[in-house]
């Protein structure tokens, strides 16, 4: 090779994935629940488990008042296209063969109700959701990551039990407003994207984000991102497409590592 053969590869010719387009709802379907389940898996590899709690829901493209979830009582780890259940707006399975979580239920279909922009929503019991949940404390702009959340979060502080309550799932859901994600007082961690990849994405990077101010608060005094610059952070790394280009390695990864998880 010599230097004149080092000409630079025009910018259009390049590689970046885009989100994908579709014009039949049983592809868009199936696309949905392979992202649903990828992103379950990934959720047990990074330890948001807790018994039995957690969910993440896709909304139907073609039955926009029905969503995909994962079963009641199955690892994250274990869970596969053919487990996910289909449940209708009165939480009622109408595919599948496993009972949905009544939480699940109560929060999610408020929320995908409320919201019709949201294809995919994200709620875990992980560790550092749950301790940044107890202190009253929303993200503070401390890092670049947490700036995806800038003035784009919300806090429901009616903690009253496990959410099974569809009138709870409501509360939640007006808390969460138009934002992006919620902290759930005392419970956890909320999140939601116009895909599948944009809500577990959001709900990963809020983890990792809450995990920092924890560890950056115990450490001393910290030092906050001024108001312009965690305005404009927010406008480079907070945007929806955003949120679905960060969660690509991620899918690609699980779905070598773990190509069951299509079955």
């Amino acid at each position: 090779m010599s230097r004149a053969d080092l000409v630079a590869v025009p910018e259009e010719e390049l590689i970046f994935r885009l989100p994908p387009v579709f014009t039949d709802p049983a592809v868009e379907r199936r696309h949905r629940k392979e992202r649903l389940a990828g992103a379950l898996r990934l959720f047990g590899r990074f330890g948001f488990e807790e018994g039995v709690a957690g969910h993440i829901t896709a909304r139907d493209p073609e039955f926009t008042d029905h969503f995909w979830v994962n079963p009641f009582g199955m690892s994250f780890k274990h869970i596969r296209v053919s487990d996910l259940l289909l449940v209708n707006h009165d939480g009622e399975v109408v595919q599948g063969r496993h009972r949905v979580n009544r939480a699940a239920f109560a929060i999610h279909a408020a929320v995908h109700a409320a919201r019709p922009d949201v294809v995919g929503a994200a709620h875990s019991h992980s560790v550092h959701g749950k301790a940044l949940s107890a202190t009253g404390q929303l993200l503070e702009p401390l890092t670049q990551d947490a700036c995806a959340f800038y003035e784009d979060h919300g806090c429901y502080e009616n903690y009253s039990g496990v959410a099974n309550d569809p009138e709870e799932g409501r509360r939640i859901a007006a808390a969460l407003g138009g934002n992006k994600a919620a902290i759930l007082r005392n419970h956890g961690l909320l999140t939601v994207g116009g895909t599948v990849d944009s809500a577990a994405w959001w709900f990963i990077t809020m983890e990792r984000s809450a995990q920092a101010q924890l560890l950056a608060k115990a450490a001393g005094e910290t030092i906050r991102i001024p108001h312009e610059e965690a305005k404009l952070t927010y406008g480079q790394v907070g945007f929806e497409l955003a949120g679905w280009v960060q969660f690509q390695p991620l899918f690609d990864h699980i779905s070598r590592t773990d190509p069951d998880l299509f079955d």
